[in-house]
């Protein structure tokens, strides 16, 4: 007697680049808390070429680090001045004696989870089109990233408060 089990459908490359970047999230607002400046950016930013990397095997594009690495400076440099500061002050206030390790820790997580969140999120939007990493026009994505970074401040708050909830139990 053989039984045919069937195979659950399996995930659309959407669905498997969605889990992708939420896998990276927490890796990424982890790394937020790593006491030493600019090492926390720089692991942050490993985290989030590794998730493109991952996010490009999904739908068959050849990763091409040195472009992403471009692409991210893009993006994060259209969020203006103000909000790269919140992510480059935050890195360089933990090296402030005493309080400053409390007050980059308080920054941020969240703020990595959000630019994480949002980078994924055009990125999977511009794979989905049918783009590659040469096609892809930092400048024409700017609105889209800057929406998605406001959606990313929102799951990265979230997915804070159940950490710090299911601590403190």
């Amino acid at each position: 007697m053989s039984t045919s089990v069937s195979e659950p459908n399996p995930l659309t490359k959407t669905q498997q680049a969605e889990k992708i970047m939420h896998d990276h999230l927490p890796w990424a607002m982890g790394a937020g808390l790593i006491p030493l400046p600019l090492v926390d950016l720089a692991t942050i930013t490993g985290i989030q070429l590794k998730m493109i990397a991952k996010i490009s095997r999904v739908y068959g594009v050849p990763f091409a680090e040195n472009r992403a690495k471009s692409i991210i400076a893009a993006l994060l440099g259209s969020l203006g001045s103000s909000s790269i500061a919140v992510g480059t002050l935050g890195s360089l206030v933990k090296s402030i004696p005493g309080f400053g390790l409390w007050l980059g820790a308080a920054t941020m997580p969240v703020a990595s989870g959000a630019f994480t969140y949002a980078i994924g999120k055009v990125f999977i939007q511009h794979f989905e089109s049918g783009g590659t990493f040469l096609s892809l026009d930092a400048a024409g994505a700017k609105g889209y990233f800057q929406e998605m970074v406001k959606e990313g401040k929102a799951v990265a708050t979230d997915l804070s408060q159940k950490v710090t909830k299911a601590v403190d139990l």
